[in-house]
């Protein structure tokens, strides 16, 4: 960020006191506090929706989140001569939330449970984009994958990692098929009661869109989350899985942490029959073995980082306990689904 941008503060109205470098944006020394004046590369309505949702959990008082603050005319963001936009929000200094202690990661967990009992708006707030669907994200990966393998089998030559890579494919491939297949099934019902939800003007739940440790913060003050900018209207599994998958990973996928996982968030917000299906079958797609694929055919395949070959083998590793952990930890699926 330039001086140039920096600059722009100037139409906030407020005296800034000092500034320095971090989270790859300006921190602001205020008489008002530590402020953060970061490039905002979205569009004027997930702004203005980004904004609801965060004085909504505000005014809920159970969660601490930051607040984007508007220039003096109430603008939420200002553009430089060249277009680029920047927002201010309020911040609190501090370490992010470790994912290697069992107890932060608990409280990760009830904070999100939290954070979803106020993350919701009126059916009729306007600007709201449409529910997100999962199956047609899934589908979409699905042909991602597919193209990815056919590239492989088509190279004459290849490198080690895009031999083992091709090895997988089968597998992984053919499990993104079948969980597709049966989210699919079970969408066509579960999308009835969605329809009937908003047709009845039920409330409707946003998601963080980007619930990880690094946007979890611990400061002087206690837990704050920032970064809603991927904020979006989907299922609060969403979110849940998010953090589940990645704690889960970092654990072999350890049976009795899950579970306490699960457990601590119900004990602030109870899942129901649908919500629990739909956590198994985003856990159960193969979005991690999408992730490498995707990453190495949209990287040029010159050069292939030896941190791919890395989280390759270690996703097949895992697999076993991948598949051990969703049979015993959701052996009730299929007596949800009826």
């Amino acid at each position: 960020m330039n001086d140039r941008a920096v600059g722009l503060l100037e139409q906030y109205g407020i005296e800034v006191l000092g500034t320095r470098k971090g989270r790859g944006a300006i921190l602001c020394e205020t008489e008002q506090g530590c402020l953060i004046f970061k490039e905002y590369t979205g569009n004027k309505d997930r702004l203005e929706l980004q904004n609801r949702i965060l004085k909504a959990v505000q005014s809920g008082g159970c969660v601490a989140v930051e607040q984007i603050v508007p220039t003096a005319e109430g603008a939420l963001f200002v553009q430089d001569n060249d277009g680029v936009k920047y927002i201010l929000k309020t911040w609190q200094d501090g370490r992010e939330c470790s994912i290697y202690d069992k107890g932060e990661c608990l409280e990760a967990v009830r904070l999100l449970a939290k954070l979803h009992n106020s993350m919701v708006l009126p059916a009729d707030t306007p600007g709201l984009p449409p529910l997100f669907s999962p199956e047609k994200e899934y589908d979409k990966h699905n042909k991602e994958l597919k193209k990815v393998k056919k590239y492989l089998q088509q190279r004459s030559q290849k490198q080690p990692f895009e031999i083992n890579l091709l090895n997988a494919f089968h597998y992984f491939l053919e499990q993104a098929y079948t969980v597709t297949e049966e989210w699919n099934a079970y969408c066509a019902v579960k999308n009835k009661s969605d329809a009937s939800a908003a047709a009845d003007g039920s409330p409707i739940t946003i998601c963080h869109g980007d619930y990880q440790y690094h946007n979890i913060v611990m400061s002087d003050k206690g837990w704050f989350l920032i970064n809603f900018e991927k904020c979006i209207c989907d299922s609060p599994v969403r979110d849940l899985y998010l953090l589940m998958r990645k704690l889960l990973e970092k654990s072999n996928w350890s049976i009795p942490l899950g579970k306490e996982l699960l457990e601590a968030y119900e004990k602030v917000k109870p899942l129901s029959a649908i919500n629990r299906i739909d956590l198994y079958y985003r856990l159960a797609y193969p979005e991690k073995f999408w992730k490498i694929a995707n990453f190495y055919y949209n990287s040029g395949k010159a050069w292939i980082p030896g941190r791919n070959q890395e989280k390759l083998e270690k996703l097949m590793a895992q697999e076993k306990e991948k598949q051990h952990f969703l049979q015993e930890v959701f052996c009730d699926v299929s007596a949800l689904k009826g």
